[in-house]
């Protein structure tokens, strides 16, 4: 039963996004303080290459698309503009920075770019020089720009849980056994088995099995943390999820 008075008092923008990236643009858009600003520079650098993989795909250039993700997060998301307006309701991260994105891009597609190379505007980490690289890496499809910007996001939260999980065995002393057995990961192909691993590591087979479903379970747990930092609600973690695996599957029979 809700408390007294409580439908008086509806949950605050912060009590809602608590431990989500909105947690993190909502403070940001609040405070001046450099620990928020880092905090939204992080945030930037962990999800631009998406929005360049939606650009190029779209028909920007290389040296477009670069300018154009630089400008987004320098003059937009880093200057706080991109904040002016928020609304609390914007639901997935991923939707409302595409968005954003677009807004830009009409705005912004007529003016001349090159004269605001290595101007005075703010700037913002981003490790662009292997963007053009990856992007030509992509494999061969008929995706649209949206389409790959969903697949794309979807790597990069797999990426980050794949880190994530790394980070967290490097810390526990087990790197070594990390290292074995991350190919049993999903996108992952181990080339040995159970029986030659476990005779690298000095333990029996089922030892090394029960490991791989530790480690797999535990990649899992990681992956729903990433998307729950996505999206404005728990409820919509399993819904988000799904979504981003048939983007992942849209981009196979794609090609």
């Amino acid at each position: 039963m809700a408390a007294p008075g409580s439908e008086h008092n509806p949950p605050s923008a912060e009590d809602r996004f608590a431990s989500t990236h909105w947690s993190v643009v909502l403070a940001a858009a609040r405070t001046d303080s450099p620990e928020a600003q880092l905090a939204l520079e992080k945030l930037c650098a962990g999800y631009w290459y998406p929005l360049y993989a939606y650009l190029r795909r779209a028909g920007s250039s290389q040296e477009e698309a670069e300018d154009l993700t630089q400008e987004f997060f320098a003059t937009r998301v880093i200057n706080k503009r991109v904040l002016h307006g928020l609304d609390p309701g914007s639901g997935r991260f991923r939707s409302w920075l595409l968005t954003c994105l677009q807004n830009l891009v009409r705005n912004e597609r007529d003016k001349q770019r090159t004269a605001k190379r290595g101007g005075a505007q703010p700037h913002v980490s981003l490790d662009l020089k292997d963007a053009e690289g990856r992007y030509l890496a992509e494999p061969a499809h008929d995706l649209t720009p949206e389409r790959l910007y969903e697949r794309s996001w979807a790597l990069t939260l797999l990426d980050r849980a794949l880190e994530s999980l790394r980070q967290h065995y490097l810390d526990s002393g087990r790197q070594t056994l990390f290292e074995a057995l991350k190919g049993f990961l999903p996108g992952e192909r181990s080339a040995q088995p159970y029986a030659e691993i476990a005779r690298q590591l000095d333990r029996s087979e089922d030892a090394v099995k029960m490991a791989v479903s530790r480690l797999r379970r535990e990649y899992g747990e990681r992956l729903v943390s990433e998307i729950q930092r996505t999206v404005d609600s728990p409820a919509d973690v399993e819904a988000e999820r799904r979504y981003l695996l048939a983007a992942l599957a849209r981009s196979v029979t794609a090609h």
